[in-house]
């Protein structure tokens, strides 16, 4: 893991932005209206006579053109496969541009609300897609992209805290000893699971990246375009467990996401398999992701929109409450997985 450069982002002006679009002959009318997001800079684009456009422009230094490539054909095969994903479109026959020392890509733009998760119709009709998006990404592995792995998740920002001194001195013992058992504890989630198959997987699946279309009827088939849900933004595409991009959905106490998955597995059981080993690493994922995030931030401290963004980050509280999570994920990877109902 490597720091991210100082603000990346300090000469993409509106200016910029806009003349990034006029070089790949998009037409902006002048709107121009930034949308939430950390890791990446994206706008919604207005088009003259036409429907606004999103524009994400890529943070430097973080993926190859290679990687980001290999996520625009995967989604391109999805699309191909009547799978509703929202692909970067060929301007001037590429879908990565590149102006002012940027690359970026152009998007249709999707509406939509986030998924009522608490809808059993709901869960079932995710499960369905999530397990047509599995379907085709076992069919080939990538080969630029990284895995979901113990050392991506777990060591290496490990690693990263320690070295560049993030943990206060005077929790750093204890700190460095829960993240060590949790590790521990993710080693034997995957031992129990044994040799659980990987493929390529829309890889950070949370609500915020489902958005989800109502159409005349709420009970639609799932051929119905303008029903369901769509899959946005596979920027953290990548190698994993299918139950990667499962176990985000699933909240509550163990036997409420058991009652979750149930619905979920019905619908994804109609286009894939499911091994049920895999639920041994559900809690394993988890607690790879809390420790993966807080080194996602540390190495973007530096980008002064992290700071702004993140105030509590850093702060002895923070450290404390991590060492707090992490205990509780010590006890729950101990715990029996869930069960398919």
């Amino acid at each position: 893991m490597t720091t991210i450069t100082n603000a990346p982002f300090a000469d993409l002006t509106p200016d910029c932005v806009l003349d990034a679009l006029y070089s790949v002959d998009v037409q902006c009318d002048g709107r121009l209206l930034a949308l939430n997001s950390y890791e990446n800079r994206v706008y919604q684009i207005g088009v003259e006579d036409s429907t606004p456009l999103i524009a994400k422009f890529y943070r430097p230094g973080r993926w190859s053109d290679a990687v980001i490539l290999e996520e625009h054909a995967f989604v391109a095969e999805l699309v191909a496969q009547e799978i509703p994903v929202v692909p970067a479109l060929a301007l001037g026959g590429k879908t990565l541009n590149q102006f002012g020392g940027y690359r970026f890509a152009v998007f249709p733009r999707q509406g939509g609300r986030p998924p009522e998760l608490d809808d059993p119709a709901t869960l079932e009709w995710m499960g369905r897609f999530i397990a047509r998006i599995h379907a085709l990404g076992a069919v080939k592995p990538f080969t630029a992209r990284p895995t979901v792995d113990i050392a991506t998740f777990g060591e290496l920002p490990r690693d990263y805290l320690l070295e560049h001194r993030f943990i206060p001195d005077d929790i750093l013992a204890a700190w460095h000893s829960v993240v060590d058992q949790a590790l521990d504890g993710v080693r034997h989630c995957y031992e129990r699971a044994g040799d659980a198959r990987v493929l390529r997987l829309h890889g950070d699946c949370h609500m915020g990246n489902v958005l989800w279309i109502e159409g005349e009827n709420k009970n639609a088939p799932d051929g119905d375009k303008n029903s369901g849900p769509h899959f946005v933004d596979f920027d953290d595409a990548r190698m994993g467990p299918a139950v990667q991009d499962l176990w985000m959905l699933l909240s509550g106490n163990h036997a409420e996401m058991n009652l979750q998955l149930s619905y979920v597995l019905e619908g994804y059981r109609d286009f894939f398999d499911f091994d049920p080993r895999e639920l041994h690493l559900v809690e394993a994922l988890r607690t790879l992701r809390l420790i993966h995030y807080s080194a996602w931030i540390a190495q973007r401290w530096n980008d002064p929109a992290f700071p702004a963004a993140f105030p509590w980050f850093n702060t002895q509280r923070y450290w404390q409450d991590r060492i707090l999570e992490l205990r509780e994920q010590i006890a729950l990877m101990d715990e029996p997985p869930l069960e398919i109902l």
